[in-house]
């Protein structure tokens, strides 16, 4: 499909962008973009459009666009502000929420709610790295290898970084997610994930 798009097959790159789209649109919002998600993501597929002459034959597609989208958040954010984009990230997440069914149990969407704004408000307190590792392999559904191509960082460091973050989480959460939405406690027996 690379071949295809540098010999200018316009569709073919059209395909990929509504391929990846989903996925760079929550690593946006997840790496912090808030409502300027939608930008940052149309100006990454731009970016990587350009850059695609650098683009290493064989190499996964999806890491790399990642990284893009990542690093053009980090510069959304960084010149807006941090406490705009963690306001705006908030509100992307409950803006984005799907409308509960009729036949959903509203209290069971009360508890989502509460549960997800906890673990919102513990994943901000996370540093840069953490919040991105823990975004990559929870959020963005990643494996370890294309965590650590879309990061540019030893499998190694994603290891304990990972671990690292996930301890500090559990530290600042303990049981404050409750029981799982379908009412399991969590394998630990504390009802915390």
């Amino acid at each position: 499909m690379i071949a295809r798009v540098r010999a200018g097959d316009a569709e073919a790159y059209a395909q990929l962008v509504r391929r990846h789209t989903g996925v760079a649109l929550r690593a946006a919002v997840a790496f912090g973009a808030g409502a300027d998600a939608e930008d940052v993501v149309q100006s990454a597929f731009f970016k990587a459009y350009q850059a695609l002459g650098r683009f290493r034959e064989g190499a996964p597609f999806r890491p790399w666009l990642l990284r893009i989208v990542m690093n053009e958040t980090r510069n959304t954010v960084r010149s807006a502000g941090r406490a705009r984009a963690v306001a705006g990230r908030e509100a992307c997440h409950r803006g984005a929420e799907p409308l509960i069914p009729d036949s959903a149990d509203p209290a069971a969407a009360a508890l989502a709610g509460e549960r997800r704004a906890v673990l919102t408000a513990a994943l901000d307190e996370l540093s840069e790295e953490q919040r991105q590792v823990v975004t990559c392999r929870y959020l963005l559904e990643m494996d370890e290898a294309e965590t650590a191509r879309t990061l540019g960082w030893p499998r190694g460091t994603v290891k304990s970084r990972l671990n690292r973050a996930l301890r500090k989480l559990e530290r600042r959460l303990g049981g404050q997610l409750g029981p799982d939405p379908d009412g399991r406690p969590d394998p630990d027996g504390r009802g915390g994930r």
